[in-house]
């Protein structure tokens, strides 16, 4: 059913973990299939110098992680931007129909990754919904302290439950 790239990047997957003092996050995921990726990635003149994923999801959406960040990574941010799901799909021998939704995450993950390095550059603030904004929902792990995805129903970092909270006001920001 995948590919033997597709196994080799699931089986043992690049560039995956967390960057601390990452430039930019991109945040997807879909509840549909419970597929959640986030992007972290560090820029130094325009170039992306690090990327690093955390997946929790199937074997292609692990595997589209993995060769999303090995594509990415020492690329130019507008040579970045033009890594398309199909792109992504080629790159691993193809994937099945019913999994070519994977690769659209990944691709979107670093793409918001990128928005919001520039948005940070830009002085304006965040758009990944860690600011805690009156009204905005956020999925804090009452386990781990990690801040997920509004529609994770489980922790990307540690897969604890997640009971998401609505926020009233700035003083509950992050």
């Amino acid at each position: 059913m995948y590919s033997e790239k597709v196994m080799d990047h699931f089986s043992n997957p690049r560039n995956a973990g967390v960057i601390d003092d990452a430039d930019g996050i991109g945040e997807v995921g879909n509840p549909v299939c419970g597929d959640m990726m986030t992007f972290y990635i560090k820029v130094e003149e325009g170039r992306l110098v690090n990327v690093k994923f955390n997946t929790f999801g199937c074997v292609a959406a692990i595997a589209v992680s993995s060769m999303v960040s090995e594509m990415a990574e020492g690329k130019l941010l507008d040579e970045a931007k033009k890594i398309s799901n199909q792109v992504v799909a080629e790159a691993l021998g193809g994937l099945p129909k019913s999994k070519m939704h994977c690769s659209n995450l990944g691709a979107e993950a670093l793409a918001l990754a990128i928005e919001d390095y520039e948005e940070r550059r830009a002085g304006r603030p965040r758009s990944a919904g860690h600011e805690g904004e009156a009204g905005k929902r956020r999925n804090v792990c009452t386990r781990c302290d990690m801040v997920n995805p509004d529609d994770a129903k489980f922790c990307m970092d540690c897969g604890e439950k997640l009971a998401c909270e609505v926020l009233t006001g700035l003083a509950e920001a992050v």
